[in-house]
């Protein structure tokens, strides 16, 4: 694709009735082609004479200077715009035939259609933003609570990319160092070097460990916890799923069997965000259909970062059930005791922990979902499971990237691959081969060593128009 001669549009605002819609347009000619289809207040074309970083009021003209639309347009000009190319943004009123019309006028003009994210990603391969200040652009777009917000804001800002690149710094020079003092050995002694190699290594490894150790709780912080909702038909699973979300999403009946297929609903508990899936009730069942269903719900349950097990404490349990607690051993998994308004003691903590042998680290929670009795709790012992019960993030800078976890990963392997060279004795030039491979893989994180099929499938998730 040749950006130089290119010249690109979209519309860069939702298509839906609005006060304003906003379309965008970078390129070299981007100037030239939007002054065709655009009049002065005095009718004339004349954006080439407007100054950079200035918004004028006009209008949007056809080809033969019918005017189409009142609109304020921007010229903001290279290299001081978001792609380092002009750019120019019309902005209209936001029905959705005028931004309709107005694109099908400027691809005559000479434009052609912008790809998703294309405009963010001229600005990281003409050199304004790194990788990770790019996917931090669509991580504020996308962003569902305050720590995804705040945290793709602080990524915005270089937070990541500052950490990265000190850490590449502190490779390059003994990668510097290990090279001049093998091809200058009079002016550059290695004598001690290993020792004093190890300690730089062990400091830039622990780092390294730090900013690991934040994925875990950054990524479920930022995407939310995988969760399905579990028990025997009839327990309140379907109840559940509809005081979480704030509406009937399920339907509640006291026929059991009611739920078949799964249902998903993303709900927000303060701050914390549930993908939450809820299935059909688990039993032995001769009915295809619903046969299907549970078949369904155990295998969700399987794959699931935490499990919601709602028990009817109104009645002892039964195979099912006991098939269900034989599902959930090693999984992280809250236990609700259903219907517990009705005074019924079928079931109960020591039962559970006791004749079931329950593992005594899984939380059991008395519920009714008829007077919404255990939400909170519920809340606090999913705070509890999945950060150690700190609602607020404990340090600024987390990693929220599965991208961005795997090269830190693969980095510390090479680092380690170093220490143990030094370990073994080995020569100072095999040490080079593992430090250029960490100082690579930490660069795949800020695009600086990176191909163009990652660059192409990061920005193909991007939205139309950014």
């Amino acid at each position: 694709m040749n950006f130089e001669s290119d010249t690109i549009c979209a519309i860069a605002t939702a298509m839906s009735d609005a006060g304003i819609g906003i379309i965008r347009i970078s390129g070299s000619d981007a100037i030239s082609i939007c002054d065709k289809i655009y009049l002065n207040a005095s009718h004339k074309h004349d954006l080439k004479l407007h100054d950079s970083n200035t918004i004028k009021f006009g209008y949007v003209c056809d080809f033969s200077d019918n005017i189409l639309d009142e609109v304020m347009i921007s010229v903001m000009k290279a290299p001081h715009t978001y792609t380092k190319e002009d750019v120019v943004e019309i902005n209209t009123h936001g029905g959705v035939l005028i931004l309709n019309n107005t694109i099908n006028l400027l691809l005559k003009a000479g434009c052609r259609l912008a790809e998703p994210g294309e405009f963010t990603k001229r600005a990281f391969l003409n050199g304004r933003i790194d990788l990770t200040k790019a996917e931090a652009v669509m991580d504020i777009i996308s962003a569902q609570n305050d720590f995804a917000l705040k945290s793709s804001e602080s990524q915005l800002s270089g937070s990541l990319f500052n950490a990265i690149k000190t850490l590449r710094e502190s490779i390059i020079y003994e990668m510097a160092f290990i090279e001049s003092a093998l091809d200058d050995p009079e002016n550059y002694s290695l004598e001690g070097y290993d020792e004093k190699l190890d300690g730089v290594i062990d400091k830039i490894c622990s780092k390294i460990s730090e900013l690991i150790g934040s994925a875990d709780e950054g990524i479920i912080r930022k995407n939310g916890i995988s969760t399905v909702i579990i028990g025997k038909p009839n327990a309140g699973k379907s109840s559940l799923l509809n005081i979480l979300a704030g509406e009937e999403r399920a339907i509640v009946t006291d026929i059991a069997g009611t739920t078949r297929d799964i249902i998903r609903e993303t709900i927000r508990l303060d701050d914390i965000i549930l993908n939450v899936i809820d299935t059909a009730g688990i039993r032995n069942t001769d009915d295809v259909i619903e046969k299907i269903g549970v078949d369904k719900a155990k295998n969700y349950a399987m794959e699931s970062e935490l499990i919601l097990y709602i028990i009817d404490s109104t009645t002892d349990l039964t195979s099912d059930d006991l098939e269900i607690l034989e599902l959930i051993k090693n999984k992280k998994t809250i236990i609700l005791l259903n219907k517990s308004d009705l005074d019924s003691d079928y079931i109960n903590e020591d039962i559970l922990y006791n004749k079931y042998n329950l593992d005594k680290s899984v939380p059991i929670i008395r519920t009714s979902m008829l007077n919404n009795q255990g939400i909170e709790d519920l809340k606090k012992s999913i705070s509890l499971l999945f950060f150690n019960g700190d609602v607020v993030p404990k340090q600024e800078l987390y990693i929220t990237n599965t991208r961005h976890k795997e090269a830190l990963k693969n980095s510390f392997d090479s680092l380690q691959l170093v220490k143990q060279s030094i370990a073994d004795g080995l020569s100072e030039d095999f040490y080079a081969v593992d430090l250029m491979n960490a100082y690579t893989f930490l660069g795949n994180i800020i695009g600086a060593e990176v191909g163009d099929d990652l660059v192409e499938e990061i920005f193909s998730k991007f939205c139309m128009g950014k």
